[in-house]
């Protein structure tokens, strides 16, 4: 220290280089690493679902369904990864996101919903049945050979639907609507 009780100057100096030095390093790893567009960052770790009946989930169909499947979804202005399952995983199930994850079975058995008054929705060729939850709805392909579900968040928006419905246009032949 000086006499007056201040650092000397050098170790000003020093402090300011290391500083500014820090600043632009944040930056950089900043521009670098995060210019990731939102939700397209891997989750930490494997998601746990839990299994449902699913009795054609070892199907053909299903194991085309899930080989198509894309590797990203649209959801609400952000692309979604899909993501690892915890094991045991079940059968003929992907899912894409964190927090709220967007979630496709196959295999599973008709919806008791399905009724010959059900409202449905048709995308790409693909007829859809909703079945609301809390906070999500799930909706059921049904004009396909195997059922199968996409869960989506309410907050999801309409592009995972668009999506998969591509896929299962594009992979399962449709066939009539089948009732209890």
């Amino acid at each position: 220290m000086s006499e007056t009780g201040a650092p000397p100057r050098v170790f000003l100096i020093a402090a300011v280089v290391l500083a500014t030095a820090l600043a632009v390093t944040v930056a950089v790893l900043g521009i670098t690493w995060g210019g990731e567009e939102p939700g397209t960052r891997r989750p930490a770790g494997p998601l746990a679902l839990v299994s449902v009946p699913a009795p054609q989930a070892d199907s053909p169909q299903c194991a085309e369904l899930v080989a198509a499947a894309p590797e990203t979804l649209k959801s609400a202005g952000r692309t979604l990864p899909r993501r690892e399952l915890a094991e045991p995983a079940p059968p003929a199930t992907l899912a894409w996101g964190e927090a709220n994850p967007i979630v496709l079975r196959c295999g599973l058995p008709r919806p008791g919903e399905l009724t010959r008054t059900s409202p449905l929705r048709v995308i790409d060729g693909v007829q859809w049945l909703q079945v609301p939850g809390d906070g999500s709805a799930t909706w059921y392909a049904v004009d396909r050979e195997v059922y199968a579900a996409l869960t989506v968040p309410a907050d999801a928006g309409t592009g995972p639907l668009q999506d998969i419905s591509g896929t299962i246009s594009a992979t399962l032949p449709a066939v009539p609507l089948r009732f209890g």
